[in-house]
């Protein structure tokens, strides 16, 4: 619709533009003398160049868009530069360049992508802009529109060139130590969430017999020169994973949420750890458990393209999982913390390895006296739950530890 719209104010000015000419030339040609003339001849170059700049081929401008590179952490700048050609060399007074981009960049933050330019004849010409702040999120630029027009505003011409880039801006993170910590609570349970496992394809040693060990890991040689059962001695390696639940619930700390679970999961792959992530937002989303840098990337790429989508309250999302038979960690990150929220996670904990919970603040914010009376009920049901604020994420775990 707007297109039309465009496409018949265009073909209007160019009537009236036409009129306009053969009524200055009329009135030249019946009043006569130097003064009609002059009026006429006056008016001529301007109708002329209104009447050029209505018959131009905007069409034959092509355009292309460049990065620094094409992803992006959120809050730092995107540097464009976009590149204008076109083919005849026709004294365009002026050119109005804009950039089309979706919702998620709003007019506020793409200001520095509306620029006047004067062309003259040159056929190719640069603008460079920088989007400040960029926010979280996969963003796509949709096309360039192209304004121009004569000195008069007789004629007016708009063009789109659809150029369409992504943007894919992964969410910030804070520097981290992960450190893996044993479930002890003030009732005397202890239960390591570091699983220890012997390899038996790598002996490294010779120990005296104890209890418990298979007759296939004695060592005869060894038991006969010490006259005494000696076993082999395994390298031992210790398998941790982790699974993490992350709250998609449309909170003013979701951003927050955001970031630290990214911390955090960049963190622990950083240890060596396998990771997991489930999430629902919109849909359910479950990242298996594994380790490494293209986990990461997987991982990051779903954080950077997640929304606050989640119709379902939290305590739900953790109810309707099933983790029976697992002894991995789990770890929710959530904005908001409820009584049925650590029911759910003292279920969940039964025949579990640890259930953490960490309660994602702003900068500033405070923990309310419901949320501490909670949390130190939670403690004495065998929960942990960590009140973290942003730009202090690092300490999460040394809290962790030291808790």
């Amino acid at each position: 619709m707007r297109s039309l719209f465009g496409r018949f104010k265009e073909i209007w000015k160019l009537m009236f533009l036409l009129v306009l000419m053969l009524f200055a030339f009329s009135y030249a040609m019946f009043q006569g003398g130097f003064v009609s003339w002059f009026l006429f001849y006056s008016f001529l170059p301007f109708a002329l160049f209104a009447l050029g700049v209505s018959l131009y081929p905007l069409g034959r401008f092509s355009g292309e868009r460049t990065f620094s590179h094409r992803e992006f952490v959120a809050g730092e700048p995107v540097k464009v530069r976009v590149t204008l050609k076109r083919g005849a060399a026709f004294p365009l007074f002026y050119l109005i360049v804009e950039e089309m981009a979706d919702d998620s960049l709003p007019e506020s933050r793409m200001k520095e992508a509306r620029r006047l330019i004067f062309p003259g004849f040159r056929k190719t010409f640069t603008l460079d802009y920088t989007v400040k702040n960029i926010p979280r999120g996969e963003h796509v630029l949709r096309g360039i529109r192209l304004k121009t027009g004569d000195l008069l505003g007789l004629a007016e011409r708009e063009k789109v060139l659809p150029l369409e880039d992504r943007i894919l801006v992964y969410p910030s993170y804070e520097e981290m130590v992960y450190r893996p910590f044993e479930n002890r609570f003030d009732q005397g349970a202890a239960s390591s969430n570091e699983r220890i496992s012997r390899d038996s394809t790598m002996s490294v040693g010779v120990r005296e017999y104890q209890p418990g060990d298979r007759f296939s890991w004695i060592n005869w040689k060894a038991s006969a020169k010490r006259n005494d059962f000696m076993t082999k001695e395994f390298e031992q390696r210790q398998s941790h994973e982790v699974l993490v639940l992350m709250d998609c619930e449309d909170v003013p700390q979701f951003e927050a949420v955001v970031t630290f679970g990214a911390s955090m999961l960049r963190a622990m792959l950083r240890k060596g750890v396998e990771v997991g992530l489930l999430t629902v937002s919109g849909e359910r989303s479950m990242l298996p458990m594994r380790g490494g840098e293209e986990q990461q990337h997987k991982l990051l790429y779903h954080l950077a393209k997640i929304k606050a989508d989640s119709s379902v309250p939290f305590e739900q999302v953790l109810a309707a999982e099933s983790f029976a038979g697992r002894q991995n960690t789990l770890m929710l990150i959530t904005a908001k913390l409820t009584e049925r929220l650590i029911d759910k996670a003292v279920y969940s904990s039964k025949g579990h390895g640890s259930v953490t919970i960490f309660l994602v603040k702003n900068n500033q914010e405070p923990v309310s006296g419901s949320e501490l009376s909670l949390k130190t009920a939670a403690r004495s049901r065998g929960i942990r739950v960590f009140a973290v604020h942003e730009g202090h994420f690092a300490e999460a775990f040394s809290e962790v530890t030291s808790g």
